[in-house]
């Protein structure tokens, strides 16, 4: 596979008609026919603007979760929904936002695939030809899409020894069956044609926050433990499949413009080293997010993703500052090793962030420009497979 040079992290703002249908759905007032058109509709339109933007690979926008995580526990039971764990996300403002996690408490149960069909249906949308009424995927290159999946590290955010133990009396036990499960649907997503897949684990940057690592240990993990098995079990879910492209989201967290953590990536910089991702999809977008300077523990094979472009805030960034910004990182991983996207989603949770779906479309605009004007069109470099 080419190293893409321009990419979305995955979620896109839902647009109002679909807020507008999911509640109606759930309440009845239209049957689940009606509902998957119109998220049809929407995954269109989602596709249609990344491809209109210039951006390399695509995604669905995540038009058919309710959350970034929600694919999981839609197709495996055994969680409680109503969860243990309350996470704080805020703003620089003061704002806060209160998100509880989920909680294992029974033996997971396989019950369907969680990516087959986003996956699908995104790659009937792709590789078509035409202009503006060539279909929303006109001029999207074929096989030019990803989808997305959680991690090791995020699903051990739901164990809790307390309501988890009689289900698995340790969290070893939990994420060894999370594993298979995960890698059940990497075969299945491999048999379907699908040739990336991201894995989004912002609770590896959580770790830096004081209070999470806190919540961690009251629940019967180590976090420490925790980051070193973690990196382990995410190399065995992607382990086998030499023919695809894996990539690593790690954010500060992102809930309706809000986050969870700051800091630099030194302290968990040993997932550079040791994992076995092709590409690492990285949150650079502000102060918080600490220097290129962990850059340097990326191995020389690696690819990173450069999440300069903020999706918590409207105000677009010059293209100045972020050539400027990639420069800079160019001291520790050089330029045909780099690519350029987003920080995070646009709407990690159904609310979306506050921003408006023109912002959107200029930052995604800015990105594909940026990227053009950094690599060339069509520049590409040899891919670490």
């Amino acid at each position: 596979m080419a190293v893409i040079r321009s990419e979305v992290v995955g979620s896109l703002l839902r647009p109002d008609y679909l807020k507008d249908a999911r509640p109606r759905m759930e309440a009845g007032e239209l049957d689940a026919a009606a509902f998957k058109r119109i998220e049809d509709r929407a995954v269109d339109e989602a596709i249609h603007l990344q491809v209109e933007c210039g951006v390399d690979v695509v995604t669905d926008g995540e038009q058919r979760r309710f959350a970034f995580t929600t694919h999981f526990m839609e197709a495996v039971e055994g969680y409680d929904s109503s969860g243990v764990w309350t996470i704080t996300f805020r703003d620089e403002a003061g704002g806060e936002v209160q998100s509880t996690r989920p909680v294992v408490v029974e033996k997971l149960r396989w019950r369907h695939s969680m990516c087959a069909e986003e996956w699908v249906y995104l790659r009937a949308r792709i590789g078509g030809a035409g202009g503006a009424d060539g279909g929303p995927g006109a001029g999207a290159a074929a096989g030019a899409a990803k989808v997305s999946l959680v991690g090791a590290q995020q699903a051990a955010a739901y164990y809790d020894a307390g309501r988890s133990g009689s289900a698995y009396p340790t969290v070893e036990s939990y994420l060894a069956d999370v594993v298979d499960v995960m890698r059940r649907e990497i075969a299945e997503l491999a048999r379907l044609g699908c040739t990336y897949v991201q894995i989004d684990s912002p609770q590896y940057a959580a770790l830096l926050n004081p209070d999470i690592r806190r919540g961690y240990r009251e629940r019967g993990s180590d976090p420490d433990w925790l980051l070193d098995q973690c990196i382990e079990l995410d190399n065995a879910i992607i382990a086998g499949h030499p023919a695809m492209t894996f990539g690593l989201h790690i954010c500060r967290g992102n809930a309706q413009s809000m986050f969870y953590a700051s800091g630099g990536y030194e302290p968990i910089a040993r997932i550079f080293e040791r994992t076995r991702f092709d590409r690492f999809l990285l949150e650079y977008d502000d102060q918080r997010s600490g220097g290129f300077e962990p850059l340097r523990h990326v191995p020389e094979d690696r690819v990173v993703v450069l999440g300069l472009v903020t999706t918590k805030k409207p105000e677009l960034e010059s293209e100045e500052q972020l050539k400027r910004s990639i420069e800079q990182a160019c001291r520790y991983v050089p330029l045909e090793r780099l690519a350029l996207s987003p920080q995070c989603g646009f709407a990690s949770a159904w609310a979306g962030n506050r921003l408006t779906e023109s912002d959107q479309r200029k930052k995604l605009e800015l990105v594909g420009r940026v990227a053009r004007s950094v690599w060339g069109a069509g520049a590409v470099a040899t891919s670490p497979q």
